[in-house]
């Protein structure tokens, strides 16, 4: 009977471990899905829906939609990520309606490389380049711009995770008629994971236009969900954002949704 009952209680200690296991693993996974640096092949689609804008007339509007795609080189100690944005700006006319103009916008890619890498913390840094690739003057710079891209991405809590990604860049060159330009965007994000692959998140991005001394600071919060599908994690989440403070015509409210697909193999 003794032996018995010390075979039952090592079988319920067992399983309890790896249950336990089960869960850190689901955790990690889950935190890694937010990871931009992310050892993975990765596909996003993001969206930000903007019905108010300050300096700008009442019934203007803005939808830009992003696709996004990583790919990690040498190993992993690379990371390429190319932008390409689909945009539709709308302003009301004397008619009372609104004009719409879609089309492209400048396609923007970085090269980050990757000075610290661990399941704990992810560091890198890089250069960018902007393309003046926009179907319409309204949807870009026309210019061609260069910088820098930094990114962090700390996790060494299973339940909470955060870090930023700044970028720098100014033009060089371009249609000549068109103005120079010069500004940073900086993206907090922080991650709280609230178990089953559910979480709470923001990543509002501060824009800082030096060129023109505008510039929009938002705070972000909303809900995501990190679902495994075979060897894809698919992450898909809706998240409000409103700017605190603002100087220009820049986004007063909007709405950032998305879906991160990553491919583990």
């Amino acid at each position: 009977m003794r032996n018995l009952t010390a075979t039952l209680l090592s079988l319920f200690f067992l399983n309890v471990s790896l249950a336990q296991e089960d869960t850190t693993e689901a955790s990690n996974s889950a935190a890694q899905a937010n990871n931009p640096l992310a050892n993975m092949t990765a596909l996003n689609f993001h969206d930000y829906y903007t019905p108010k804008l300050s300096n700008a007339p009442d019934g203007s509007y803005t939808n830009t939609g992003w696709v996004r795609f990583a790919k990690p080189l040498a190993g992993g100690k690379f990371l390429l990520r190319v932008s390409t944005p689909l945009s539709t700006f709308g302003i009301p006319n004397t008619a009372g309606g609104v004009n719409t103009t879609s089309g492209l916008g400048d396609i923007n890619a970085f090269l980050a490389y990757s000075f610290v890498s661990k399941p704990t913390a992810t560091i890198g840094a890089g250069p960018l380049l902007t393309a003046p690739t926009a179907t319409d003057e309204i949807l870009g710079t026309g210019k061609w711009q260069g910088g820098l891209a930094f990114v962090a991405f700390i996790a060494k809590s299973p339940i909470f995770q955060f870090g930023s990604l700044i970028t720098w860049q100014t033009s060089f060159a371009g249609q000549s008629d068109r103005e120079g330009t010069n500004n940073s965007a900086v993206q907090p994000f922080y991650f709280w994971q609230l178990g089953k692959g559910l979480y709470l998140r923001g990543a509002p991005i501060w824009y800082f236009d030096f060129k023109n001394d505008a510039y929009s600071v938002p705070i972000g919060l909303g809900i995501g969900k990190v679902i495994k599908l075979g060897d894809t994690m698919v992450n898909c989440f809706v998240e409000p954002q409103y700017s605190m403070l603002t100087s220009g015509t820049q986004p007063i409210f909007q709405v950032f949704t998305g879906i991160n697909l990553q491919f583990m193999n």
